[in-house]
């Protein structure tokens, strides 16, 4: 199977997941919310809507392998790898507060092949594969033109659970207040990914974030123009839990400010 029709039948199967993720938003109740950790929540929607992914991507795809948050199958990497995050936004999904999203990525011999987010609130379903191109319910998206951090809105997400970089996140949000559009915390990765690809912000940045939150909005962002780098410039933004994602005329500013709140201390 072909990139293409491989990504648009994924896209299917996500929006069918999506419409089982809708339907428990209204019924499901505090009763349902587990805890995994500080401020780490978990509920049955987003096992069930993990099962859902992997068994029709499966089936899809035979003989690959997954690397999903709820660790509902045996978790393998191998030449062809699902990363997923079936519901990225949980503790807004059970305050019953958008954004919410449903993250796809498909990884061949370490590089993305395809990556799909879909945001459930809006029916918004961004999509790409390798061919340089990235979408949104199926008209092509860019990254902003806007060429300054002064005339860009920034996004952001609030750490969990790590508190060791908070010096670095209090200067850089102080930063940006005072100089942007102003800074968002939406409270889904996924969503600030593919906002950053269709151009509704300039830049994200983030620390602490694990593959599935970032693979497939990364690959997004630089399929629509955008660039994607670790704090450091480096490409060690899949594992090693710190991202900035920006269009491509503001990146190098950016990426400098992000190094002085956080590498240069």
């Amino acid at each position: 199977m072909n990139a293409e029709k491989l990504c648009l039948k994924s896209c299917e199967i996500i929006e069918q997941v999506a419409e089982f993720i809708i339907h428990e938003w209204n019924v499901f109740s505090w009763q349902d919310v587990e805890t995994k950790g500080l401020h780490n929540f978990v509920t049955y929607i987003d096992k069930k809507s993990e099962e859902q992914l992997v068994n029709k991507l499966s089936n899809l795809l035979p003989n690959s392998t997954f690397l999903t948050e709820e660790e509902t199958i045996e978790q393998q990497k191998s030449t062809t790898t699902w990363i997923i995050d079936p519901l990225d936004g949980t503790t807004n999904y059970i305050h019953r507060l958008p954004p919410v999203a449903i993250s796809v990525a498909l990884y061949e011999e370490n590089m993305p092949k395809l990556g799909i987010i879909y945001e459930i609130s809006q029916k918004e379903c961004f999509y790409t594969w390798g061919d340089g191109k990235a979408f949104l319910n199926n008209k092509q998206i860019f990254v902003s033109s806007r060429n300054a951090i002064k005339d860009g809105l920034i996004a952001t997400g609030f750490p969990y659970y790590d508190y060791s970089r908070l010096l670095g996140m209090h200067q850089s949000l102080e930063y940006f207040f005072k100089h942007s559009h102003g800074v968002r915390r939406l409270g889904s990765a996924a969503t600030d990914l593919a906002y950053v690809a269709c151009g509704r912000f300039e830049a994200f940045y983030e620390y602490g974030l694990n593959p599935w939150d970032v693979a497939a909005g990364a690959f997004l962002v630089q399929q629509a123009g955008g660039n994607v780098s670790d704090f450091k410039g480096g490409n060690d933004f899949l594992y090693g839990k710190e991202i900035i994602a920006t269009n491509a005329l503001v990146y190098d500013e950016f990426l400098k400010l992000i190094q002085k709140f956080f590498c240069n201390r």
